[in-house]
């Protein structure tokens, strides 16, 4: 599979600065959703680029060192628990998203985002469906996203003990729920997904 398909039409066209956009964490009840923007170089790739929920975590942060040392930049944004009950979990996705890219050093001229949101932004872009699994760009921004969003759930591991966090990272897990059922909430769950428990 060409996993640079979609990044070499859009430089045949002319487009230079190719940003790829993949979140992590939108189904967990605790912890925030996280999302990367990256403009990785097109002319060397890194081999084992994928779809992060595909990797293990020893290799996802091995990955993720060597994107971070080769991007042209990244950008990584955090939304909490307290905006993701304000917004509704989609609308808070999509204004990660869009401040990952907004926050990028150098401003893209194409945006590729997995799934099939559509950003508000003033960049052209397209969404691909398993777009972490099919380009380049994506998978190396779940794979930044997903190392982020799991080196902070260990944090909170440590702030909040007893609920599992380093293991399940915030999914709803039956050890999870349980733990809720025992502690009751802490500051990183979220409301609106935690209500029959509150």
């Amino acid at each position: 599979m060409d996993k640079l398909k979609y990044e070499r039409e859009l430089a045949s066209k002319g487009f230079k600065y190719i940003c790829g956009v993949d979140e992590v964490g939108r189904g967990p009840l605790a912890g925030p959703v996280v999302c990367a923007a990256v403009i990785m170089p097109l002319d060397e790739i890194i081999e084992g680029v994928d779809d992060s929920k595909k990797l293990s975590a020893k290799k996802r942060e091995t990955l993720s060192a060597e994107i971070a040392k080769r991007a042209v930049c990244l950008n990584i944004c955090r939304i909490g628990p307290e905006q993701i009950d304000e917004l509704n979990i989609l609308e808070a996705t999509k204004l990660c998203m869009k401040r990952a890219v907004e926050g990028l050093e150098i401003q893209p001229d194409f945006v590729l985002t997995d799934g099939n949101m559509t950003l508000d932004i003033s960049i052209p872009q397209q969404s691909i469906v398993k777009g972490d699994s099919l380009s380049y760009s994506i998978g190396a921004a779940s794979i930044a996203a997903k190392v982020f969003r799991d080196k902070l759930m260990d944090e909170y591991a440590e702030v909040y003990p007893g609920y599992g966090f380093e293991k399940h990272k915030g999914y709803g897990t039956a050890v999870h729920i349980q733990a809720i059922k025992e502690h009751g909430l802490t500051p990183i769950h979220r409301r609106s997904f935690t209500k029959k428990w509150q």
